[in-house]
């Protein structure tokens, strides 16, 4: 793609790395094939290639968002089936998230956008405040449909995605250190995600339960905290490094006191924003080395296992799984076998889903700015998975698992929460609720 930026304007590092993406586009439109709004709508401006063209026109131009800009790029998932399809290599990843900075920085949004904005950049991080609201939440759910019914249906998602069982908090989230059982083996940090700690603290319990059986030692106590993906992805670009910078020294320090083998992550959203500090930071001299070292560290928590001698299964479930490729684990990270990997190796009957490279509508905070949008896709995905007749659905983001769950009454679970009952762990909650484990034995006892 031709581009007519000025010196001056390439001067900016960021504008020049967004030229270099923009020259790389060849117009192809292989694209509009895997993007999910274009494949729901066929608004060639709400396909990669038309963004790719308002955002280089907004960037050379050096000009305010306009609202028919702001639209179509609100409308990106950021699901990034785009880059896994474009034959040229466009990083759109770093494209859409300059424009998305330009956009906050130049274009005033209506009062009640800047109030819902704020308050998800504020309270999902969060997880003292978000914890609280999400009981408070939890008492007005029954109240959800009536919203979407007058119209507020911003309010009616938001009340839609708040789970009905609450976990208790973990009795045992103040232990800093999970030791290996036995040897030690390795030592990692576990990344402890905004969401899950609230919503889901079993995935990362499963994760330790998995790690420390295997030799590992498990750092969880750090002074790491939010990943800063969710501000990353709303524009707000001050406190997405600051996030990262603080991730940056804690981890820094945990390598220089005791030595780290990885860092391990179990909510792939953020993993992939881990995995890109060393390029958020780029530009900054106190930090671009440490954040490349860190990014290097980074890994999924199935791309680690797998390369690990697990136990054999403790069990024949004779379950059959389908697995849900989170985007951000199969478009951001490339992280695409080891999953499925790992749930074979642990007795499961995997089964991939019809359109696995579609979004689900989850992608951070779209299905709560864009509930209608993510409606359709999670109604698309849950009629995809139906298609393979599953006992189980096993993810690796705990942003899919709570959108495809207001879809389909199949039991879906982390991947790791799997692999830990295999492996001798407890049944996982939300399959015990779900009779899996009664209908498991059965299984087991016919095929005797």
């Amino acid at each position: 793609m031709q581009t007519n930026f000025t010196l001056a304007q390439l001067a900016d590092p960021h504008t020049a790395a967004s030229e270099k993406i923009l020259r790389a586009c060849v117009h192809c439109g292989f694209c509009t094939a895997t993007c999910p709004t274009y494949v729901l709508d066929g608004n060639e401006l709400d396909s990669p290639r038309g963004r790719i063209y308002l955002i280089k026109d907004m960037l050379e131009h050096d000009r305010p968002a306009t609202a028919d800009v702001v639209l179509h790029i609100d409308r990106c998932l950021s699901c990034l089936a785009c880059m896994t399809t474009c034959p040229s290599g466009v990083n759109y990843m770093h494209l859409v998230d300059h424009a998305r900075v330009h956009i906050e920085r130049t274009y005033r949004r209506p009062f009640g956008e800047r109030l819902l904005r704020g308050l998800i950049a504020k309270t999902l991080p969060n997880p003292r405040i978000f914890r609280a609201l999400v009981y408070l939440a939890r008492l007005a759910k029954p109240f959800g449909p009536l919203l979407r019914l007058i119209g507020a249906r911003r309010a009616g998602a938001m009340l839609r995605l708040i789970p009905r069982r609450i976990p208790w908090r973990s009795t045992d989230a103040a232990m800093r250190t999970a030791p290996a059982a036995g040897a030690r083996k390795a030592r990692v940090a576990l990344l402890n995600t905004c969401v899950d700690q609230v919503l889901a603290p079993q995935i990362n319990a499963a994760a330790i339960r998995v790690l420390t059986r295997h030799g590992i030692e498990v750092v969880r106590r750090s002074a790491a905290g939010c990943c800063g993906a969710l501000v990353h992805h709303l524009g707000r670009e001050p406190e997405a490094l600051q996030a990262a910078r603080r991730n940056v020294d804690a981890w820094t320090r945990e390598i220089e006191r005791d030595g780290l083998d990885a860092i391990l992550v179990t909510a792939s959203g953020c993993g992939t924003t881990v995995k890109d500090y060393g390029f958020m930071l780029r530009d900054d001299p106190g930090y671009a080395t440490k954040a490349q070292r860190i990014a290097g560290l980074t890994k999924d928590i199935s791309e680690y296992l797998v390369s690990l001698m697990l136990d054999q299964p403790v069990r024949d479930s004779g379950l059959v799984v389908a697995y849900h490729a989170a985007c951000s684990l199969q478009h951001g990270q490339r992280v695409v076998r080891a999953p499925k990997a790992l749930l074979t190796r642990a007795g499961f009957a995997i089964r991939d889903v019809p359109e696995g490279h579609i979004c689900c509508g989850s992608a951070g905070t779209y299905n709560m700015l864009q509930p209608q949008i993510a409606r359709r896709l999670a109604t698309r995905k849950a009629a995809n998975i139906a298609k393979v007749s599953p006992d189980i659905i096993a993810t690796g983001n705990i942003g899919c698992m709570t959108q495809i769950a207001t879809a389909t009454s199949i039991p879906i679970v982390h991947t790791i929460e799997l692999v830990d009952w295999a492996t001798g762990g407890p049944l996982p909650e939300r399959l015990r609720v779900a009779g899996i484990g009664e209908k498991s034995d059965r299984r087991r006892e016919t095929a005797k």
